[in-house]
């Protein structure tokens, strides 16, 4: 998929009249750290000790839904129990700890290079994560300094987390933007479809197991295989977007 042929078929698939691409909207896990895979054994060693047979990569298919709604599909589809929003919680806690004790998640490589050009290039950068853990996101300044904007949408600003669009929604209100102001940086099908579904034009980043092929069909505009990739892609993408005449 060339830059040119993604946003001749975001064009005509969202009407848009302008792409002014002034905000990016930014997955945090995944997409900012390479956290998922500490993620996964906190929620495999959660899922085992309360019965429930599960296996990691499956995780990375859920990324994006918040913690809740995780711990409540899985209790109910693996141990047919449902659980209440209190239990969940409760639940949600221990796989924080357990994520906590598997010690600080990197920073993803070319996660700063992305958030640097981004800002030369005047875009305003707004996480976007269906996470509530503070473990990492009260590391975000402290691995970012400068280079995030103080708004933030997380899954203690969403009723409902994504693949609903709601926390794109609400990240685009944050920014007092449209849809076609916006890009979408996912690496996660369910984060994907979110974007995709809130009308942004949405790129997918393979930093994990999943394969491009699903990034491409949850509904990304393009994919890209890492952050540094994109990196170095941005500066033509974006200015290409602004370029882009309506459909």
């Amino acid at each position: 998929m060339t830059i040119e042929q993604a946003i001749e078929g975001y064009k005509k698939y969202s009407g848009a009249k302008s792409l002014d691409a002034i905000v990016a909207l930014i997955d945090m896990d995944g997409v900012l750290y390479d956290s998922m895979k500490n993620h996964t054994r906190a929620w495999v060693k959660l899922m085992k000790k309360n019965g429930i047979r599960c296996t990691r990569d499956e995780f990375y298919l859920y990324e994006g839904m918040t913690g809740v709604d995780t711990i409540k599909m899985k209790f109910r589809e693996g141990a047919g129990k449902q659980v209440t929003d209190d239990e969940a919680r409760a639940l949600y806690r221990v796989k924080t700890r357990y994520f906590s004790e598997l010690g600080e998640a990197p920073v993803m490589p070319g996660a700063v290079r992305v958030l640097e050009v981004l800002g030369t290039l005047g875009v305003e950068r707004i996480v976007v994560t269906g996470s509530a853990q503070t473990s990492i996101l009260d590391r975000l300044d402290a691995d970012f300094p400068g280079l995030l904007s103080e708004k933030r949408v997380t899954a203690l600003d969403s009723a409902r987390g994504k693949p609903n669009p709601e926390p794109y929604l609400k990240g685009m209100a944050k920014a007092a933007a449209t849809a076609s102001q916006c890009i979408v940086i996912e690496n996660a099908p369910l984060g994907v479809q979110a974007g995709h579904a809130a009308g942004c034009f949405t790129i997918g980043v393979t930093t994990g197991p999943v394969p491009e092929r699903d990034l491409y069909k949850a509904g990304a505009d393009i994919v890209y295989p890492s952050m540094d990739a994109l990196a170095d892609a941005l500066p033509t993408l974006i200015s290409s977007l602004r370029n882009a005449r309506p459909a």
